[in-house]
């Protein structure tokens, strides 16, 4: 066995593969956390607007019951919805395993 068998480095196209290659996943890793912090950031501000329209919706539907003298509907609505999510989140909590 000759012994530059067992020392020799990779080759010159070896080396440029293995180099793009970690490139090319640290600009795709990147690229993904660029994406993501896009998103987290868009919802984040639109955030105060999402709740500037429902306060002026509610407000609405307030002012709209007190004209017509039809009951809040979204109140009985949110209500139930408010009770069904803190079921679920309480069944969620207590039967996860420890």
């Amino acid at each position: 066995m000759h012994p530059y068998l067992i020392t020799a480095k990779p080759g010159r196209w070896r080396r440029a593969a293995v180099w793009a290659g970690r490139w090319t996943v640290r600009v795709l890793a990147l690229a993904v956390m660029t994406a993501l912090g896009t998103v987290v950031f868009a919802i984040r501000s639109a955030r105060p607007v999402i709740n500037y329209l429902a306060i002026r919706a509610a407000w609405l539907e307030l002012w709209a019951a007190s004209v017509t003298g039809i009951g809040p509907v979204g109140a009985a609505v949110g209500s139930g919805l408010t009770d069904e999510f803190v079921r679920e989140f309480h069944k969620a909590r207590t039967g996860a395993p420890a």
